[in-house]
């Protein structure tokens, strides 16, 4: 038996209901596994749920998913350090002797964003932290920083390789039915992913146009011309702004140099663990016995291809957490005790994201195994029964993108709609390309343009809907009243969903990023030559 036919669809029609429903992710997601592990035992729920163990048990016994998790759980200690430290305040001050008007400001702002890439929280709250007095001295309306800080955030962090967003993503493809066709590693597909993330991308060339180019409308120009005519820097029709928080301890010796020096570290020493990692795993002890003998044997292009991301990125992470826990220690920024705190309150923040990874991983293989291996063989039914039944591929991604924006919004978490919708939108791109005869290069580009829609429909929902996390944090980091924040940023985020959806749809017909790419900003240029004139009321 290859699966478990139209029953294996209940899992994640559950596990989307319940979110919408509950809008708590973890919970939906044990109960789709549940209800999965439920069909596979015949009923027996005390079967089921030792099933249920052993798949979870199973994930993490897998070399790969402990090294990722244990990659995101580093990151936030390197996090929580970086937080400790008062760095974060450090480089505002630097910032802010650079800055002389408030359109710098912002594009400072921006830039900020795109630095702190590593993790979404450290993004909204050490940046509001540092860019919101200089905003605040060039009277800038909150709101226009909440926005920089939201759009930097989840946007940016699914765009950089060296994130806990990415490895998820990577994990989830990973043990996604038909990846193994391409023949290429997690890390290859991932970036080869990145000009088909529309909507990530677009969100970042719109904070520029809004700020840098004042093509503001909706309740954002509201907004903005509020703070001119009153000078409050925020609307208390909206409520009152959430209060000074402050993310960090705060140390006078913290330096610029102090918040740039981790993530510069982190980013070379992963740029140079993607080949080692290669080169070590090719020495066989015969014909390669050492690195060089390895790096002589393959390209440099091969063994990037060829690495396994999730030790390059462990051993990354590991030995930055190593330096820079030293090198706090020997600037004075904090004492071992404080510095072991920062660690551990670091690696507790993580605990909620990887849950969810646990779980996505879980639900990933009861949904792509077959029943003889413990799953429901749903992939190979959706793909099966979508290609006998004559779907046209040309649709995928833009239904793939409505459905990941759709859940995304109404649950707040992009983590979870990977979870759910990469195993599931996967096979039926490569057997849909497969069935109309494409090649292997052109079935990678269909479900690379298929799994793109997924990112950034789940990125849409992370970054517009008014229960996600990031969207919270960045009205605290800004103190920026939360409906206010919603209500201005919701206008940009829907109008570039729009604009990358239209291109979803063209990228489908044509399976090309170019025609993509063309039809979004020929969409996103008439939308910003019409609404700023036509919406500058509110």
């Amino acid at each position: 038996m290859e699966s478990f036919g139209a029953w294996g669809l209940i899992p994640p029609i559950l596990t989307i209901t319940l979110a919408f429903v509950t809008k708590d992710v973890v919970i939906s997601l044990f109960l789709g596994i549940f209800t999965g592990s439920l069909i596979v035992s015949g009923g027996n729920p005390f079967a089921a749920m030792t099933h249920l163990v052993d798949l979870i048990a199973g994930s993490l016994n897998d070399g790969w998913n402990i090294r990722i998790f244990l990659f995101c759980a580093m990151l936030g200690g390197l996090v929580g350090m970086l937080s400790r430290t008062g760095s974060a305040k450090a480089f505002g001050r630097w910032a802010a002797k650079k800055l002389h008007g408030g359109r710098s400001s912002l594009l400072m702002a921006w830039f900020c964003g795109l630095l702190v890439f590593v993790d979404d929280y450290f993004n909204s709250l050490a940046v509001g932290t540092v860019m919101r007095p200089i905003t605040d001295k060039h009277k800038i309306p909150r709101a226009q920083l909440a926005y920089i800080l939201d759009s930097t955030a989840a946007p940016v962090c699914i765009l950089m390789p060296i994130s806990s967003w990415v490895v998820t993503v990577m994990s989830i493809v990973k043990g996604s039915e038909g990846f193994e066709r391409f023949g290429i590693s997690e890390l290859s597909f991932f970036l080869r992913t990145i000009p088909y993330n529309i909507y990530a991308i677009l969100t970042l060339v719109m904070v520029l146009a809004t700020t840098q180019a004042n093509l503001n409308f909706g309740p954002m120009a509201a907004s903005i011309r509020y703070a001119r005519s009153t000078g409050k820097l925020y609307n208390e029709a909206y409520g009152q702004a959430p209060g000074e928080v402050s993310v960090e301890d705060g140390s006078a010796r913290a330096r610029a140099i102090d918040m740039l020096l981790p993530i510069i570290v982190l980013i070379v020493i992963a740029v140079l663990m993607f080949p080692m990692t290669t080169w070590m795993q090719a020495r066989d002890g015969a014909t390669v016995v050492t690195i060089a003998d390895a790096m002589r044997s393959m390209t440099l292009a091969d063994a990037f291809n060829n690495t396994d991301a999730s030790r390059a990125l462990f051993y990354a992470v590991i030995f930055t957490t190593v330096i820079t826990y030293i090198y706090y220690l020997c600037r004075g920024l904090f004492t071992p005790k404080t510095a072991s705190d920062a660690l551990v309150d670091g690696i507790k923040s993580m605990v909620p994201a990887l849950i969810i990874l646990t779980m996505a991983w879980t639900i990933g293989t009861i949904i792509k195994s077959s029943p003889e291996d413990g799953g429901l063989g749903l992939a190979t039914f959706l793909s099966k029964t979508v290609v006998g039944g004559g779907f046209p591929l040309q649709l995928v991604p833009i239904i793939a993108v409505a459905l990941s924006a759709l859940i995304s919004f109404s649950t707040g978490t992009s983590w979870g709609t990977f979870a759910i919708m990469i195993p599931i939108v996967m096979p039926i791109a490569v057997g849909l390309a497969e069935a109309k005869g494409l090649d292997g290069a052109a079935t990678l580009n269909a479900t690379l343009i298929a799994v793109g829609a997924v990112l950034s429909g789940a990125v849409f929902g992370d970054h517009a809907s008014p229960i996600s996390d990031t969207t919270i944090l960045s009205s605290v980091g800004s103190g920026c009243p939360h409906l206010e924040h919603v209500k201005t940023q919701m206008p940009y985020a829907v109008t570039v969903m729009l604009c990358a959806s239209f291109g979803y749809l063209l990228g489908g017909v044509f399976l090309n990023e170019i025609v993509a790419w063309a039809g979004t900003l020929a969409v996103f240029a008439l939308a910003l030559a019409i609404l700023p004139r036509k919406w500058a009321q509110d």
